[in-house]
């Protein structure tokens, strides 16, 4: 019996890989001698460096850059891939809604300007190639500071240029009436792969401010202002046309700031995760692929890391199952998208605090079941 076990990350209780090692520890309990494979995941969101790293046998680096605040600083983990040229990074890392107490969370406040001293403190390193999750973030600022850190050409109204000890943030976007790039920035010539999970544009109903401003900390009447500010910005800038473009809203915009200003290109999380995993080659021979994540709902057809790991098993004809913490999808949902049985953590434990209080005891023990089901 080969088995594959892919899953990402279960939030709040455990990593990618933690996750991994309680389902092989289930699935050993019933097949002590099956070869067993373990490929943690991630689709852009936090755990894409470790996923990376883990995938390609690269390193981790460390780097102090401003935090979400722009007086906060924080030490900002970041990694080099195996090949030694490409680099990952999660914005997170710098500008991630779980470094702020909730009574700090305001998008009108908050800057992606770390971010751009990772993408500079990769150059450093050797990258030529960065690949960015961006996911997590506690930001509405269209990437207008990422890209101040990086060096690119900023301008605010009346030509001012911008000074690097003040880190633009949501509520300086009416300011600003360029960013341009080409002008010496040591990113110029960086290739960058943005891997996103969402698709919403930059702005309008379905857009950065009215989706995710709320989640951030932002007042209705904050949400129409950020919203308002997103418009006019990818209109003074001259990239409307990408302001529309699926994912352009992601992370506050930064998704229409690393296309718009870096020339950055936006490709599905789980897609580049299981691409540097090698995770096609590694399915040949496999009996069985058992995948999972915290939750399963419909966003998760979107591009969530259990989906994406289903419909590729689907592909190359390997059942596929998985273990979450809940599921809210129907079975006829899960079917169809290639997994064949979902267990619940929640479901076994009998409510959320328990299943997170115990996930490892209890992510072993549906992975027994999952494994027994197929004897």
């Amino acid at each position: 019996m080969r088995i594959l076990i892919a899953p990402d990350k279960f939030k709040g209780s455990l990593t990618a890989r933690q996750a991994a090692e309680a389902i092989a520890e289930g699935v050993r309990r019933v097949y002590p001698d099956a070869t067993v494979d373990l490929c943690p995941l991630a689709d852009g969101g936090e755990g894409t460096v470790d996923a990376l790293v883990a995938a390609t046998s690269g390193t981790k680096l460390i780097e102090r850059v401003v935090g979400p605040l722009p007086e906060m600083r924080v030490d900002a983990e970041f990694g080099m891939l195996g090949d030694g040229k490409t680099a990952a990074i999660e914005m997170s890392a710098a500008a991630g809604l779980a470094l702020l107490a909730p009574r700090d969370r305001n998008p009108l406040y908050t800057t992606t300007f770390g971010v751009g001293q990772l993408l500079l403190a990769a150059v450093k390193h050797g990258a030529r190639r960065i690949v960015l999750g961006i996911g997590g973030s506690a930001t509405t600022d269209a990437g207008i500071g990422c890209a101040q850190a990086a060096g690119l050409t900023v301008l605010l109204e009346g030509g001012e240029p911008v000074s690097m000890s003040e880190p633009l943030c949501g509520q300086d976007m009416d300011r600003v009436v360029l960013v341009k790039r080409g002008r010496g920035s040591p990113i110029d010539h960086v290739h960058i792969i943005v891997a996103c999970d969402v698709t919403n544009p930059l702005f309008g109903p379905n857009g950065a401010a009215r989706v995710f401003g709320p989640q951030k900390g932002a007042s209705a009447d904050e949400v129409e202002q950020l919203d308002r500010s997103l418009e006019a910005l990818a209109h003074r800038v001259g990239k409307l046309d990408v302001a529309q473009y699926p994912g352009a809203g992601a992370a506050g915009g930064l998704g229409f700031g690393m296309m718009a200003y870096f020339g950055a290109r936006l490709r599905s999380g789980i897609e580049l995760v299981m691409e540097a995993a090698h995770l096609r080659d590694r399915l040949s021979g496999v009996d069985l692929c058992i995948t999972g994540e915290g939750k399963l709902d419909l966003q998760s057809l979107s591009g969530k890391t259990p989906i994406g790991v289903a419909r590729l098993c689907k592909a190359a004809g390997v059942p596929c199952v998985a273990a979450v913490g809940v599921s809210e999808l129907t079975h006829d949902q899960a079917s169809s998208a290639g997994l064949g049985r979902v267990e619940s953590l929640v479901s076994r434990a009998g409510s959320a605090a328990e299943a997170m209080a115990n996930a490892r005891d209890l992510l072993r023990d549906a992975a027994v079941a999952l494994v027994t089901d197929r004897r």
